[in-house]
């Protein structure tokens, strides 16, 4: 958890000091993934059981304890299963290069580039459907930026080979991102008629 305010106030540097810590996963994981998850769980059963999806129309949707509680560990467990996808996704894309990292490496990187959207999360407290996208936004924008800095640090290549390859892992990542955007609207919207 000590590289959160590094990772959103001096990226660069902070990016050198993660590879240099050559973090394992599970260490990375308990310390830092399994808990930053948690924010936009825990906000969104919160906000989605004490005043419930306002889409706009004057209409609020909440959802039951049970409900909400049930849909937490599932949106839980997609969006663990989302940053495992992007791990294997740089793992991939650095095939070509001679230095490529290991498995357990990218998927700690991709953990430490999701922090912005995790902390996103914190607008479902009050989950008003524009204000999450807004916010989701602007924390993708911030994620990209983490990602082009973080690259030529991590696969040891220079920035303008690092453009080639952080924009195809973000355009990737935007993909998953939308399955899971599309997931998570499906669950937290419409998931008080599932449970």
């Amino acid at each position: 958890m000590n590289h959160v305010w590094g990772l959103l106030v001096h990226p660069d540097r902070e990016m050198r000091d993660i590879k240099r810590e050559n973090e394992t996963l599970s260490h990375h994981y308990t310390h830092h993934v399994l808990l930053i998850a948690l924010i936009p769980v825990v906000c969104a059963f919160i906000g989605t059981t004490q005043i419930g999806w306002d889409i706009g129309v004057g209409q609020t949707i909440p959802l039951s304890l049970f409900s909400a509680f049930a849909l937490a560990i599932v949106f839980y467990a997609v969006i663990l299963g989302g940053v495992a996808v992007m791990g294997r996704v740089i793992w991939w894309m650095a095939r070509d290069y001679p230095q490529r990292p290991q498995l357990n490496s990218c998927m700690v990187f991709a953990g430490y580039i999701a922090t912005p959207l995790f902390l996103s999360g914190l607008v479902a407290l009050y989950p008003l459907v524009w204000l999450c996208v807004l916010v989701g936004a602007l924390a993708l924008v911030y994620t990209g930026y983490l990602l082009y800095v973080g690259i030529p640090l991590f696969l040891n290549i220079d920035r303008e080979e690092s453009l080639r390859i952080s924009g195809s892992t973000l355009a990737i990542g935007i993909l998953v991102l939308e399955v899971l955007l599309a997931i998570t609207v499906l669950m937290w919207g419409y998931g008080y008629r599932l449970f």
